[in-house]
């Protein structure tokens, strides 16, 4: 009972975590078209979003983030802990019981998303707009690709990428 609570919180924390960023951020994006774009940044729009689908999404979720994340998420379920149920989000996205690389990963990644979203605070619209649509479909690449590898994870008892759990 507490590895499936801890499932059910670890990666529906994610998802919420994630869905409510796409939510903010693609009204953003969609105020940065209401005074309509020129044809320089809707090419712009066109290139940031694709980069930001192959490089957020598909590289950096799906084949890093997701498999790790469903792999601890799938160890939850399997060893469930006090500590790693009521953490659970924090736990299946890597912030502790990780081993060095993810554990710095999601430290490092963190501080610099937060750096970034603090500089995007400071550009004008339809710039800032034009950046958070690709962050939009990389973070909704990303959330397709972690609940991907969660079924798969769940239906085989196999995953791809270990999930990194630091032994106290």
């Amino acid at each position: 009972m507490a590895g499936l609570l801890g499932v059910l919180w670890g990666a529906g924390g994610l998802a919420i975590v994630l869905l409510d960023a796409i939510a903010r951020l693609s009204g953003i994006a969609m105020r940065a078209m209401d005074d309509g774009l020129s044809a320089f940044q809707w090419v712009s729009l066109v290139i940031v979003v694709v980069l930001m689908a192959y490089l957020e999404g598909y590289q950096g979720f799906q084949k890093s983030f997701s498999p790790r994340s469903a792999a601890r998420t799938y160890y939850l379920y399997r060893n469930p802990d006090l500590l790693t149920v009521v953490f659970a989000p924090l736990f299946v996205m890597g912030f502790f019981r990780a081993t060095r690389g993810p554990l710095l990963f999601a430290w490092v990644g963190t501080c610099l998303i937060v750096l970034l979203i603090v500089i995007l605070q400071l550009s004008a619209q339809p710039w800032r707009g034009i950046v958070d649509a690709g962050v939009v479909a990389g973070l909704s690449w990303g959330l397709g690709s972690f609940l991907v590898e969660l079924w798969q994870v769940f239906t085989t008892g196999i995953y791809p990428l270990s999930p990194a759990v630091a032994q106290d």
